[in-house]
């Protein structure tokens, strides 16, 4: 089933058994969707949903550090929740061992040697990793491990 058809199923799931959050959820979810495709001009793919769902996490998380800091608990508690629904129609994500594998496979095919090359290693790993793996994760790894090439 295409993820598009996933997310409306479970949107009108969400509405006959009353959650709230995850109602609300989704529908700001397929609106995000609505509006890449009215900016895109094209039908969907599940890749380009994945990448919509991926920068609506992304939103979240970053609310989720301004109302901490802000110390609206209650308010980050409700954002985590709706991560929580929105990691569902991601692919599994990859753990940071396999992330880790990938990069040192990716610098030794370049032969990267420092912090310089990040940009070089970071292109191929993201276009591999892409939609199992978040970047912010995927960039620390690499300057890790291109720091200790030093």
């Amino acid at each position: 089933m295409a993820l598009s058809q996933q997310i409306e199923q479970d949107l009108i799931e969400a509405m006959k058994n009353k959650d709230e959050a995850k109602t609300s959820t989704l529908r700001m979810t397929k609106s995000a969707i609505h509006n890449w495709q009215i900016a895109s001009q094209k039908e969907p793919q599940d890749s380009d949903i994945s990448g919509i769902i991926q920068k609506e996490i992304k939103s979240r998380q970053d609310s989720i550090a301004m109302y901490q800091k802000g110390g609206r608990e209650e308010l980050a508690a409700k954002e985590e929740g709706e991560i929580e629904i929105l990691k569902k129609y991601l692919p599994a994500q990859m753990s940071e061992e396999e992330i880790r594998a990938k990069v040192q496979a990716i610098i030794a095919k370049l032969g990267a040697k420092g912090p310089q090359d990040m940009g070089k290693v970071m292109g191929p790993l993201m276009a591999e990793v892409k939609g199992r793996a978040d970047g912010t994760t995927c960039s620390r790894i690499v300057k890790e491990e291109l720091g200790d090439g030093n």
